[in-house]
């Protein structure tokens, strides 16, 4: 039973089909096929129960699959620890992020941590979903917020404001909310699907758009969609300063009401792993270099942008 038949295994798992576990190592679907095929052969039992509409597992793949997922894990580091002997780190290190987190702040410092170590390769996937590092074989997640109940073992990298925010030509066209209240008669952007992902009820004590707080009139999947909509004039924005920081910098946003919001705006942000990752080699190395604190504070500020607060005055 070969390593590589058994992270194709997994891949088909985690992606529900061969083509998507075909597009994720870059060969044909015929290809996972044969290596799933020879899996059960060499086993002498089905894996996988197929059919036209889905994949799905027998009482013999549950078990493969939760094996395999240590095994891999342990093949991989023990590889990177006897290779860490040299001096080297290798190996492939897999993180998971929102796709304006990791495009804005996680790839340079991935350069870095390359350029370092030319034996580490690294496996960036971003994603607006929770990724589940034990099932993904993810060495590492990013997390927003307040962690809830889990095994994950977090490293805390710095807090998260949230501001209200809109461009200079809304607020020239609508004036400026000076409160909660006046919220009523804005404009509001929203993220698309799920329950006030944004967070909007820890300031208007409800979701944007619910009991005559605004008009949510856009709304998006994406982060930089929604800093891009809020620039373009389209509403009032209620975003972290990691995603629009530099919007404001450069004068394209400006924020409001912070007074109301104080105090009910501040979240941590998380670096995370399941605890049979946390003493990995590839974790250690990218904990310590991962320095995303100083990315992430606010990008706008008074001596950055004299009109930070040309509308506002605490």
């Amino acid at each position: 039973m070969k390593a590589e038949f058994l992270s194709t295994f997994v891949d088909v798992v985690q992606a529900g089909s061969f083509s998507g576990a075909a597009r994720k190592r870059a060969v044909t679907p015929s290809a996972v096929v044969r290596q799933i095929d020879t899996l059960e052969q060499d086993l002498g039992v089905a894996l996988l129960i197929r059919s036209t509409r889905a994949l799905t597992l027998t009482d013999a793949g549950e078990k493969l699959h939760e094996r395999a997922l240590r095994l891999l894990d342990d093949i991989a580091d023990t590889h990177a620890e006897v290779a860490a002997f040299g001096g080297s780190v290798s190996g492939t290190l897999r993180i998971a992020c929102s796709p304006t987190f990791g495009k804005r702040y996680l790839l340079p410092v991935a350069a870095a941590l390359q350029a370092e170590h030319p034996d580490l390769r690294i496996e960036l996937e971003l994603t607006e979903r929770l990724a589940d590092p034990v099932q993904e074989r993810l060495d590492l997640v990013i997390r927003m917020g307040v962690l809830p109940n889990s095994t994950l073992i977090g490293t805390r990298l710095a807090p998260m404001r949230r501001l209200l925010v809109a461009s200079p030509s809304y607020l020239d066209r609508t004036g400026v909310p000076r409160s909660i209240d006046d919220l009523s008669g804005h404009r509001l952007l929203d993220k698309l699907h799920g329950a006030d992902l944004l967070g909007w009820s820890d300031v208007l004590g409800t979701p944007a758009g619910e009991a005559g707080h605004g008009e949510v009139t856009f709304r998006s999947d994406d982060f930089e969609a929604l800093r891009g909509a809020a620039e373009a004039g389209m509403g009032i924005a209620f975003l972290s300063t990691w995603v629009v920081g530099p919007a404001i910098r450069d004068a394209g946003c400006e924020p409001c009401c912070r007074a109301s919001i104080a105090g009910t705006t501040i979240l941590p942000a998380f670096i995370c792993c399941a605890p049979c990752r946390a003493q990995a080699p590839r974790f250690r190395l990218s904990r310590r270099r991962l320095s995303l604190r100083s990315a992430i504070r606010p990008s706008g500020n008074r001596q950055s942008n004299p009109a930070f607060f040309r509308r506002y005055r605490q």
